[in-house]
């Protein structure tokens, strides 16, 4: 949890910010903000995360347990950034949180 107060603006854009391009209204509405640019962060690797997923669903369509699994675990990853930014905390998500795209 953050020693410093989250205001309820940096908060919901930190919600937004994995909700897909959404991600790109706390950059803009929200740019000083440590907490909000952490989940930016989270989110825009869970968003190209997903976009590579769907292109490898794509090209193994033929391939169905591959496709069913992939999705499942970005969902949980969503519903996990989601509960984060909810609860105020910085929690990286699995496997994927300690990529950092934006500083």
């Amino acid at each position: 949890r953050c020693n410093v107060m989250i205001s309820s603006k940096e908060k919901a854009l930190a919600i937004l910010a994995y909700f897909g391009p959404l991600f790109l209204l706390a950059v803009l509405l929200a740019p000083e903000s440590h907490f909000a640019k952490y989940h930016v962060n989270q989110g825009l690797v869970l968003f190209l995360s997903e976009v590579v997923v769907s292109a490898i669903i794509w090209i193994g369509r033929y391939i169905p347990l591959i496709g069913w699994t992939l999705n499942i675990f970005i969902v949980i990853l969503f519903f996990l950034g989601l509960s984060h930014a909810i609860r105020e905390a910085e929690e990286p998500l699995p496997f994927i949180g300690g990529i950092e795209i934006l500083k």
